[in-house]
């Protein structure tokens, strides 16, 4: 499609946004939110018909792009026979939804709970963990993000818990391996996963095993910087799961429905959690949903028991069918293996390619369409291009780095010290280049500040 401009169209737009939108996560007089006119593929433009390749996939959730014609398709015809339908009847589009997930989760995560996003996907594994052991605790790592919702939140290990963080959710914090800024002191990977995991039991001894319901963690850490855990870490923990009886949960809400180039990330990994949240790229964001994929076990604990929790919206039609098409495309036309190839061939090289040109980066890390640089002003000390949680002139460098990328047409996932490398996983080996070679350019801005 080729953009039309409309500057008075947008302008419009604009205007109704500034009176009337309140915006997540955001000082509402200090933001400037573009705004867009279409998206169609990896790309979206706005209303004076500049092209913007996107480089942060939404909020790294339109793993097929935008207005894949399949997927709306599927929409338009189930709000033709079904538009809506209370959760507690069996429904089509539900059903098959269900049936599809649960084909592709590991193990024996075959019971579907639908919500309508990844934070209360959160809250209803924690609420299921918490019943099932009849304990309260949750354990969580620092450098998480879980949702917005009060109990996910609380989960979450970044800055944004703070102003909700009530200190008495039942959560206890912990660090997981990250080698390039190691809380063990470790070396080598091999240093890193076996000291975190005994930092880790330690943290259950000290907190009471028969107080701890559920470990819950990413099982890439996402927006805290795409952390690959080192090889046997998520083994580990399930290993400490088994010993204490506590739940193990897998945050695969960004992770999930081949962005990690497989249909989970668990499977990097060959574990199988007891419980496994998803959303975003279950339809690619097309309409809202997320849910919790439930082991036997679990399930069992509710097969006559009640359980305490539901949502008005949970397998809504219109969110299921979208489901349905977008893991029938993904299945179809190959888009979990272009993800893995792609992040292979090309993506992972070619950032490893511009780390050494480039001194401001410190580190390359990621896997299939799921990549973070780490910015740095100094790669011997890797002092952090900013610091942990800037804001305002303190974030001057990230905030030039973003807006080079825009002027080349690229639009970034840019958060904190970093810039995440995460388009549709459906995107072309051109188009990817295409956006390398901005990024290559844009982060000749961020060199400006090392040294």
């Amino acid at each position: 499609m080729t953009p039309q401009p409309n500057p008075e169209a947008g302008a419009a737009v604009k205007a109704a946004d500034r009176d009337h939108v309140f915006h997540s996560w955001s000082a509402q007089e200090l933001i400037d939110p573009l705004a867009v006119a279409g998206a169609e593929g990896s790309h979206f433009w706005d209303y004076d018909g500049r092209r913007y390749l996107d480089f942060s996939s939404g909020l790294v959730y339109t793993n097929v792009g935008y207005q894949h014609p399949k997927i709306v398709a599927a929409i338009q015809e189930q709000a033709a026979k079904m538009t809506t339908f209370a959760p507690a009847f069996a429904v089509e589009a539900r059903s098959e939804a269900a049936r599809l997930i649960a084909e592709r989760t590991p193990g024996d995560l075959d019971k579907i709970f639908f919500t309508n996003g990844g934070a209360d996907a959160v809250e209803h594994a924690i609420r299921m963990a918490r019943l099932h052991t009849g304990r309260p605790k949750v354990l969580s790592a620092y450098r998480s993000y879980h949702g917005g919702t009060q109990q996910a939140v609380n989960i979450t290990g970044d800055p944004r818990r703070w102003a909700s963080d009530s200190g008495t959710a039942g959560v206890v914090h912990f660090w997981a391996p990250y080698l390039y800024r190691s809380r063990f002191y470790a070396e080598t990977e091999e240093q890193e996963c076996a000291r975190a995991l005994e930092h880790l039991e330690t943290t259950i001894a000290f907190e009471g095993p028969s107080t701890v319901a559920a470990i819950i963690l990413e099982t890439i850490p996402g927006t805290a910087g795409i952390m690959v855990p080192p090889p046997g870490y998520l083994a580990g923990v399930r290993e400490l799961c088994d010993k204490y009886g506590i739940v193990f949960v897998l945050d695969e809400v960004m992770a999930g429905f081949g962005r990690t180039g497989e249909w989970f990330a668990a499977d990097l990994f060959d574990v199988t959690p007891d419980l496994l949240t998803f959303a975003k790229g279950v339809n690619s964001g097309y309409v809202p949903l997320g849910g919790v994929a439930i082991s036997g076990a679990i399930a069992e604990t509710f097969g006559k028991r009640p359980y305490p929790g539901g949502l008005t919206y949970s397998g809504h039609p219109l969110a299921c069918a979208a489901a349905v098409a977008t893991i029938d495309v993904m299945a179809r036309e190959g888009v979990v293996e272009n993800a893995a190839r792609l992040g292979a061939d090309v993506v992972g090289p070619e950032l490893r390619a511009l780390a050494e040109r480039h001194p401001s980066v410190g580190e390359v890390r990621g896997v299939g369409m799921f990549w973070a640089l780490e910015l740095v002003r100094d790669r011997e000390t890797r002092e952090p291009l900013v610091p942990y949680n800037a804001a305002g002139e303190a974030n001057a460098p990230m905030a030039a780095f973003a807006a080079a990328a825009k002027k080349g047409g690229l639009w970034p996932f840019v958060n904190m010290n970093r810039t995440h490398v995460v388009p549709p996983c459906n995107i072309g080996e051109a188009e990817l280049k295409e956006g390398l070679a901005v990024l290559d350019a844009a982060l000749s801005v961020a060199d400006e500040y090392t040294g």
